[in-house]
């Protein structure tokens, strides 16, 4: 791992809202005023969500007085207490910038109906970073892989050889051992026909006498 990820694995948070955009959401921020500090609610509509990792921010509209108000807060900055979900609104789009051009009620999205307010998280820091490989590894990689798959096209191809020499000396033994069994089967066919006529030879005689 590089050590700039490294650095910023430890900044991040172990568990982040789940953030969609066109939902209202209260979001509670810290604030600091000399050697005062209070926690400030910022309510609006989610406009966008870009970035990631540490970079990663979200965009909150909201209208006050008639004048719209945006406001950009990172998701991982420790200033961010909590983010609470107020309203299931529904988007067809990433970024709600159409809202700018909007007054009143057209300046929110359409709630959904029957969802629940459900304030999720999602766990980061609970799972593995994978490691880039560096550069040239990848290479070998691939002609491993693409030795190991003409050694097995070969041993492949050697067995369906070995399976046709098998099945043709099946035939041939069998093809051979057919004529024998006739010839056979003709020679106890004649010795009975000799057997049958000495018996009526031998029957003629005591007759005759």
């Amino acid at each position: 791992m590089d050590i700039v990820k490294s650095i910023e694995h430890e900044q991040l948070k172990n568990k982040i809202p789940d953030l969609k955009v066109g939902n209202t959401v209260k979001v509670h921020q810290r604030i600091k005023e000399g050697n005062k500090e209070r926690i400030q609610v910022f309510i609006g509509t989610i406009i966008k969500v870009q970035g990631s990792g540490v970079n990663k921010t979200f965009t909150v509209r909201k209208i006050s007085y008639g004048v719209g108000v945006e406001k950009t807060f990172l998701v991982h900055s420790p200033l961010v207490e909590k983010v609470e979900l107020v309203r299931v609104g529904h988007a067809r789009r990433a970024k709600l910038f159409y809202l700018r051009d909007r007054v009143g009620k057209s300046a929110k999205t359409k709630e959904v109906a029957g969802a629940r307010i459900e304030n999720k998280e999602i766990e980061i820091k609970g799972k593995e970073i994978v490691e880039v490989p560096e550069e040239g590894t990848v290479e070998e990689a691939d002609v491993v892989t693409e030795e190991v798959v003409e050694t097995t096209e070969a041993t492949a191809t050697e067995k369906e050889a070995t399976e046709t020499v098998e099945t043709s000396t099946e035939k041939v033994e069998e093809k051979t051992e057919a004529p024998a069994e006739v010839a056979e089967e003709k020679k106890e066919t004649e010795v009975e026909e000799t057997a049958k006529k000495e018996e009526k030879k031998t029957e003629n005689n005591e007759s005759a006498e």
